[in-house]
């Protein structure tokens, strides 16, 4: 699904989503932590996704700042796992990030 068209509400399992590029080393961090934090998320590479780059260049001035973080549409630029899960909650009350 294009990332413009993205629904995070659709099917049983609601997600933030983490656009990301090879390389990064604050995009690696943010996965790793939130992977050991048990926070499921969808991933969308944005050298191989021309509408997820467009997306993030859309929120973020006309740059591909990495990781950008979107729940529940709620755009999050750099942030860190602890930042994704509480946003995920505040979003989704008494919902599990698992």
């Amino acid at each position: 699904m294009a990332a413009a068209e993205h629904d995070e509400t659709a099917g049983s399992a609601v997600k933030p989503v983490i656009y990301w590029r090879p390389g990064c080393l604050y995009c690696a961090r943010l996965r790793w932590g939130l992977r050991r934090m048990k926070v499921a998320t969808e991933e969308l590479n944005i050298w191989n996704d021309p509408a997820a780059a467009a997306f993030v260049r859309s929120v973020n001035g006309g740059n591909e700042t990495v990781p950008t973080v979107v729940v529940a549409g709620v755009t999050l630029v750099n942030p860190t796992p602890r930042q994704v899960q509480r946003e995920f909650v505040r979003q989704f009350p008494g919902t599990r990030t698992r």
